[in-house]
């Protein structure tokens, strides 16, 4: 089992990594809008949110051998899903073609009042 840390996402900030690789696959940890410069979620909604949240997730995935093509679930959590629209539209985007596999669930709070988080789990980039 490897542990894998960049310095392009924002640190872990309890005992956990921000992703494992093992077996051919990574496994990263949720990850919110969080900038890993200022360690602040970025302002402008849950658009701007899920954006930082995912380049967080393709900044860990590149540090552990993966990209975002190799993505074949995510985990999805919501303040409100209300804000599932919004979220959809820029997790489209980001992802283009690719659709891997998505659960989407409301979480009565998140951390750092943050409005989304996001997870994933990748095969390796061949």
């Amino acid at each position: 089992m490897e542990f894998v840390r960049t310095d392009a996402a924002p640190a872990a900030v309890g005992p956990y990594s921000q992703a494992v690789v093992d077996g051919g696959f990574v496994f990263t940890a949720g990850q919110v809008g969080l900038d890993p410069a200022t360690g602040k979620l970025v302002e402008g909604g849950v658009e701007a949110e899920a954006r930082r949240a995912l380049a967080n997730l393709a900044a860990i995935l590149a540090a552990a051998g993966a990209r975002l093509d190799c993505v074949m679930k995510t985990t999805v959590f919501l303040a409100d899903m209300r804000d599932f629209a919004a979220m959809n539209a820029v997790y489209a985007e980001v992802f283009g073609g690719h659709r891997p596999a998505r659960s989407t669930v409301q979480a009565a709070a998140l951390p750092l009042g943050a409005k989304v988080e996001i997870e994933a789990v990748a095969r390796l980039a061949s």
